[in-house]
């Protein structure tokens, strides 16, 4: 392709990525469900324009309301996983690490959860016990309580078990500033460990896979790294997210297109398992889109991306962490990667629902 002709294709997707968003699907599938280009059109062209206010407008993890001089985050969430055992935790677990995990990205210290359990009729009581305890043993590794909740008990058929929904608050640090906004070209983006392992682990527990491996998913609370890179970073600190539904592909498309810079990543960078690796190429997808539960990303100063990247590796469920990529002028509102082959390619949205529903 000419240089030119290249512009021309590069200008025209980013005309396309500026205009705002119409909801026109006559009924919702599962793709908007999926966290790619189908749920952003969901959320941005349909349920944005009707709750329209400053709080929700950003679409962070987590909403910063104002209180007093204080920020108040708030956060919500949804699980919805089957199975609800799987190795290295279950849904109950999942449901409290999930929202402290929002809070944590967002740069707030979590203080209390809310849930709502929606129980399917026959469900063993021995099930529910477990995941009872298992949101209690989650909340008291993370340090905070779930001081409220409901439940509703649905018709057998109408649920897989169980659903959960957690909400919860925290204070936002006052020092940080964490947005897409904030973000300049050359800085670093940083990942916390290897990507993948909770969708792959879900995958195998389902039998979807016929693998003979040892997966385990890596749901975990994430205040203690993201408190690392807060204290090691400070003020160079400019974005986290974790990368849960629609997997690192989307967080970085989100990131480039909300702060108008390119995102570049380096293959050979990519902190990928090989048998992660193996069962996505199996199943013919990419690893990138993957779900992770346990996983962070960063962006920080260039000048103090190595001593974030130590203080990540110096902390427990950091050991594996690596600096994958940075922010560039071009391509404006696009993730590249440099492949391991001396190339590059376009890591896009995800489009579609190629993946079980696995969180």
């Amino acid at each position: 392709m000419s240089e030119g002709r290249k512009q021309r294709v590069l200008g025209a997707l980013e005309q396309n990525r500026r205009r705002p968003p119409r909801f026109t699907a006559p009924r919702i599938d599962m793709s908007h469900g999926a966290g790619g280009k189908a749920t952003h059109m969901f959320i941005e062209g349909l349920l944005l324009p009707a709750f329209d206010n400053p709080a929700l407008a950003p679409l962070a993890d987590a909403a910063m309301v104002p209180f007093g001089d204080a920020r108040v985050a708030l956060t919500t969430d949804s699980y919805v996983v089957r199975p609800l055992v799987f190795p290295g935790g279950s849904i109950g677990e999942l449901a409290v690490n999930g929202t402290v995990n929002d809070l944590a990205v967002s740069g707030a210290a979590p203080l209390a959860l809310s849930t709502a359990l929606i129980v399917e009729e026959g469900l063993e009581t021995e099930a529910l016990t477990h995941e009872i305890e298992a949101m209690a043993a989650a909340a008291r590794n993370a340090g905070v309580s779930i001081a409220t909740g409901d439940t509703k008990v649905v018709e057998r058929g109408k649920a897989d078990g169980l659903y959960i929904t957690t909400t919860g608050v925290g204070v936002a640090d006052p020092d940080l500033n964490l947005s897409s906004a904030a973000v300049r070209p050359g800085d670093k983006i940083l990942c916390s460990g290897t990507l993948g392992d909770h969708g792959a682990a879900i995958l195998i527990a389902r039998g979807d896979l016929e693998l003979e491996a040892e997966v385990f998913s890596d749901t975990r609370p994430l205040t203690s790294l993201a408190k690392a890179l807060m204290i090691a970073a400070g003020p160079d600190l400019r974005f986290m997210r974790d990368p849960t539904r629609g997997g690192v592909g989307t967080v970085l498309n989100e990131l480039a297109r909300d702060s108008g810079y390119g995102v570049v990543l380096w293959e050979e960078k990519l902190p990928i398992r090989y048998v992660v690796h193996g069962a996505c190429e199996i199943l013919g997808i990419d690893p990138l889109y993957v779900a992770n539960e346990g996983k962070l990303l960063a962006v920080v100063a260039p000048e103090q991306a190595e001593a974030a990247l130590e203080s990540l590796r110096n902390t427990e469920g950091g050991e594996e962490a690596q600096v994958i990529g940075e922010v560039r002028e071009e391509p404006a509102r696009m993730v590249v990667m440099h492949t391991g082959f001396g190339g590059t390619r376009m890591i896009d949205m995800l489009v579609g629902d190629p993946l079980p529903r696995i969180c």
